[in-house]
């Protein structure tokens, strides 16, 4: 377990032997269709099938999907409430509030649900290897891999820190609660830039200019399941182009 429910997800994933060029042709394919296709019945079935698709198939727990889809939905309401809302002398309804509310809803969901489907069936350790393959620039994926890793070190000092507090009975009161709270932050972040400070002076001790070099994991494409995501992609293009 690492601690990041998505992460455990995607290394327990019923999908984690599979290609990782797999996972990302379906999953984009998801999402260039939620993007491009109407949001009825496009959308609608773009969601489906990723949802549909992470808990059959690929065996994401009910629960972790829900959970990391809240944070997505959060921010597409912002985002909705946003388009209904204008402006002026006063502060009232835009023209076709609803339309333009359900249309960016729909796009946004369906497209949330498909990248939800590569990350949590997909690690990262086999996602960078395959982002190098497809010639995605170096600072990128050295800028995504420290990133990835300092989350672990931001978790296990946020875990520390909180334990010895709630022992101390720091969060026992409402007003002791937000003293913890403030203390708890400002240590995590100072901890982890710490840490990262020393780890970029061991690196650069050590003589190391460029990436850290590692064999990856070889997974070998599937034809057959590229075909069906194909095959399955243009059906429900046809299907949404029909019924709109």
């Amino acid at each position: 377990m690492t601690g990041l429910a998505i992460d455990d997800a995607a290394w327990a994933s019923a999908w984690r032997p599979r290609s990782p060029a797999d996972k990302v042709l379906i999953s984009v394919g998801l999402v260039l269709s939620a993007l491009l296709l109407p949001v009825w019945p496009g959308s609608v079935l773009v969601g489906l099938v990723a949802v549909g698709l992470a808990l059959g198939p690929a065996r994401v727990p009910a629960r972790t999907f829900g959970r990391a889809v809240r944070a997505p939905l959060a921010f597409i309401g912002i985002g909705a409430l946003t388009t209904v809302v204008e402006v002026g002398d006063g502060i009232g309804w835009a023209p076709d509030a609803a339309a333009q509310a359900g249309s960016l809803v729909g796009h946004a969901v369906a497209g949330s649900a498909a990248v939800l489907l590569l990350a949590t069936t997909t690690p990262m350790s086999d996602l960078l290897p395959a982002l190098q393959r497809l010639r995605v620039p170096a600072a990128v994926i050295e800028v995504a891999s420290v990133t990835y890793r300092m989350l672990f070190v931001l978790l296990t000092s946020l875990t520390t820190i909180r334990e010895a507090q709630t022992a101390r009975m720091g969060y026992a009161s409402v007003r002791g609660s937000y003293r913890s709270s403030g203390a708890l932050a400002a240590a995590v972040l100072t901890r982890s830039w710490d840490r990262a400070r020393r780890l970029q002076d061991g690196l650069a001790g050590r003589g190391l200019e460029t990436g850290l070099r590692v064999l990856p994991e070889t997974l070998p494409a599937s034809r057959r399941f590229e075909a069906a995501s194909v095959l399955g992609l243009a059906a429900l293009a046809a299907v949404s182009v029909v019924v709109a």
